[in-house]
């Protein structure tokens, strides 16, 4: 939000330096994050100056140009070449001196040098309007007041506003700062509490009054709920024209376009006030009344950026008796906005309902000055004087006539609200006993009203505007913010406590394995919970009755909770192979949401993500896909890192994946993992293999707190290897002959390898072949060759008993 430092000082007479204001209002809880200079015209004129052409001949070597000598204030006149056609001996222009900086449209800086001009000296430039950045003509030069001084500074002759505009991060609960007279407001509250008195200067509405009553528009409201005040009122005769120098250098410094008087004034009045406004050309409402009512669902209807939109049952419009004219709170409708022809208006002062306004809002993806107001609650009981203040600005600028009184609807007055506050709570919360006295003082600047006073505390009531200020607490936080964080004094002591957690707490396994997989080359990720409904259609086991729905979702494409991890993560995948990334290695601790009959639940998961090659390419090393086998090694070392071993593979039953395997330990699936379909990986434009495991992460933890991890030394006598070739049929997998070996020796055998598979010619049809390792070790002696060739033998025999293999 931007607020400008001169428009402040209308509400409240300060005269500090601007920087020091800024830090009050960011100790106030209004946090400027930055200040900015502002000039009305850009290098504020400076070193432009008033000069009077003494002499204007023609050049002697340029059918266009004119060679001048111009008084610029200075002993001596000075030679400056003009191309300018009405520059003529007699005038007082404005002159650019020798080493002024001018700027052009796009704001570029461009300096006035002395120069040779087809072989003239020049010292400085005659200036067109829009050359100085006070018009567009560049027809000729500016011809000024014959009465004026040469030399004058040109700054002097125009509305050359300088400022500083604050760029305030608001926070959403601070809805009553939503303007300068709320941040003035804060101000005063502010200053007082450093021992200095401000008034708060607020526009004067009194001239107020109804010229006649020949054109009255009623207005008729169907839902108080949603619009529970609304005023309105017409002129006549009216101009539209642009506005003074003084209303635009208002709105340009907090980043406003100009338009015209009339729209303009609405939009000063909202910044200056908090309260929106809108303005209708009276002449285009049909009926002559307005109808505040919603529309039935599909209802078409153009706004002011010529979109048309499709309304929504519930939201809220603005209508005459034929059409609608504008979205209530957020936009006004093309057909009925004031242009350079009208002469009558209607304007409209409400407040509306925010939850409402928000709704509508997010489903049509407008974003306005007036919907960032109402989605966050304005004052209800400034909607008369707003809309009178609007008027008297309007009359000022654009003439015409009150053409009937203001219609205010306001059944339903909103109440202030009462809160109860104890000493003993504020001395509490806050750390510190403040004086009684110094609490009511901070409450009374915040316009908090003091009620009645007792020994225990005080009764308070909160006006409407405060939207934020409803508990105990709230008020203490407001005492709070105007007495000082930093005037809180620290006690010399400082208590601590450490809880007593375990090891298996979530967030330690959780950074353990994360610590382990970024080793290994992968990259964490965190992926919006939220989540389009149409991924639901890439599996069968994912529900459309099962998704958690939003019941106000910014977008379709994020109106569901998730019910996998794996979408999210190929969408990431997607989003880096479109930019030239293909070597991918993610993973991401994330919950999945399920709407079941008995409930809602979440569940904790990891997924890990393999696509591209496993390492980035090297000299000593070739490049190697990453594939089933690697994302196997890489899920085992995970749960073997948490003490999970002997665990039981089975084939996976999940339809996301053309092969795959899940981990069991005992009767609990710990993981699933494999190939993702090339279906799945189509529908979000990956052309290449993607490997993923999903981790029952909560299971996961539940395990590991039940495992021991067994600690040995590291044996003094060398190990052992021996090899088999094995001839085996086609359905025999590796992990039939890793299981049958350690079957067969559990003492001595330390690990069975497969390093070679070989499947092609001088094989009998539907047979392999293995080459297989075997490493032996004793941890106690060496071992002898009888030892080694009898446990050799006895695999062999095993083998080709129970697996039907060959030796080779």
């Amino acid at each position: 939000m931007k607020i400008s430092y001169n428009w402040l000082k209308q509400f409240i007479k300060i005269n500090q330096d601007p920087e020091k204001t800024g830090e009050l209002l960011t100790d106030l809880g209004l946090e400027v994050e930055g200040i900015h200079s502002f000039q009305s015209v850009k290098g504020g004129l400076k070193g432009v100056v008033i000069g009077e052409v003494l002499t204007c001949e023609q050049h002697p070597n340029a059918d266009r140009l004119k060679v001048t000598t111009v008084n610029v204030g200075e002993v001596d006149p000075v030679q400056i070449v003009c191309g300018a056609p009405n520059v003529a001996a007699g005038q007082k222009v404005p002159v650019a001196t020798v080493g002024t900086t001018l700027y052009d449209e796009q704001g570029t800086p461009w300096e006035i040098k002395k120069s040779k001009i087809r072989g003239e000296s020049s010292h400085g430039m005659i200036c067109a309007e829009d050359e100085l950045g006070l018009g567009k003509s560049h027809d000729g030069i500016m011809v000024l007041d014959n009465e004026l001084v040469p030399g004058t500074p040109v700054a002097e002759l125009f509305e050359i506003e300088d400022d500083h505009v604050y760029e305030i991060g608001l926070t959403p609960n601070r809805a009553d700062a939503m303007s300068h007279w709320g941040v003035a407001r804060d101000l005063k509250a502010g200053f007082q509490q450093q021992g200095e008195i401000h008034e708060l200067i607020t526009p004067s509405v009194s001239s107020f009054h109804v010229d006649s009553r020949n054109l009255r528009i009623p207005v008729k409201i169907d839902n108080y709920d949603m619009a529970p005040r609304y005023c309105g009122v017409t002129l006549s005769d009216i101009k539209i024209t642009d506005s003074p120098k003084w209303l635009q250098n208002r709105l340009k410094a907090i980043g406003i376009t100009p338009k015209n008087n009339v729209v303009d004034v609405t939009n000063y009045v909202m910044h200056e006030l908090g309260q929106p406004l809108h303005a209708f050309d009276a002449d285009k409402i049909v009926g002559n009344e307005i109808h505040v009512k919603t529309l039935p669902a599909g209802t078409k209807f153009t706004t002011l950026d010529e979109v048309e939109r499709e309304l929504h049952e519930e939201d809220l419009m603005i209508c005459d008796t034929e059409k609608p004219l504008a979205i209530a709170g957020v936009f006004g409708g093309l057909e009925s906005g004031v242009t350079r022809s009208t002469t009558k208006i209607f304007i409209e002062s409400a407040y509306f309902n925010p939850v409402s306004v928000r709704k509508t809002a997010k489903r049509h993806g407008l974003n306005t000055d007036a919907s960032f107001r109402y989605e966050r609650g304005i004052d209800p009981n400034i909607a008369d004087y707003a809309i009178k203040r609007a008027v008297l600005l309007i009359q000022e600028l654009a003439g015409g006539n009150v053409t009937s009184d203001v219609d205010d609807h306001y059944p339903n007055k909103i109440e202030d609200f009462p809160v109860f506050l104890t000493y003993d709570k504020i001395n509490t919360l806050i750390g510190q006993n403040l004086e009684k006295e110094t609490i009511k003082s901070i409450l009374t600047s915040l316009e908090i009203r003091v009620n009645n006073v007792t020994e225990t505390g005080m009764g308070l009531t909160i006006p409407p505007y405060r939207v934020d200020v409803k508990r105990e607490a709230d008020v203490i936080e407001e005492i709070l913010r105007v007495y000082g964080y930093n005037n809180i004094k620290f006690g010399e002591k400082i208590n601590a406590s450490v809880a007593n957690s375990t090891r298996f707490e979530d967030y330690k396994l959780q950074n353990l394995i994360a610590g382990q997989l970024v080793g290994q080359g992968f990259y964490e990720t965190m992926a919006n919970s939220l989540t389009s409904p149409a991924h639901n259609k890439l599996s069968e086991q994912l529900k459309e009755e099962y998704s958690v729905k939003m019941l106000n979702p910014l977008s379709q494409d994020l109106s569901v909770m998730r019910q996998s991890l794996l979408f999210s993560g190929l969408e990431a995948v997607s989003y880096n192979l479109n930019r030239k990334r293909g070597d991918l290695k993610f993973f991401e601790f994330g919950k999945t949401y399920h709407q079941y009959e008995s409930g809602r639940m979440e569940n904790k998961h990891l997924s890990v993500f393999v696509s591209g090659n496993r390492m980035a390419e090297t000299w000593s090393s070739p490049l190697k896909k990453g594939d089933f086998f690697y994302l196997k090694g890489v899920v085992q070392a995970v749960l073997e890192r948490l003490g999970i071993t002997n665990l039981k593979s089975s084939p996976v039953k999940n339809d996301v994946f053309s092969e795959g395997m899940i981990l069991s330990f005992g009767k609990t699936k710990m993981v699933e993992f494999g190939v993702v379909k090339k279906k799945i990986l189509k529908s979000f434009d990956i052309n290449q293999e993607v490997l993923y495991a999903d981790f029952n992460w909560d299971e996961v933890i539940e395990v590991s707190k039940n495992q021991m991890n067994k600690f040995k030394d590291i044996s003094k006598f060398q190990p052992v290897r021996r090899d088999f070739a094995l001839l085996l049929d086609k359905t025999v997998s590796f992990e039939d002959i890793y299981n049958l070996s350690y079957k067969t020796e559990q003492k001595l055998l330390k690990n069975v390898n497969l390093f070679d598979v070989y499947e092609g010619e001088n094989l009998p049809e539907g047979k392999k072949s293995y080459a297989v390792s075997f490493i032996l070790q004793d941890d106690f002696k060496t071992l002898t060759d009888k030892q080694i060739d009898k446990i050799m033998s006895k695999l062999q025999q095993n083998f080709e008993k129970q697996l039907g293999a060959e030796l080779r």
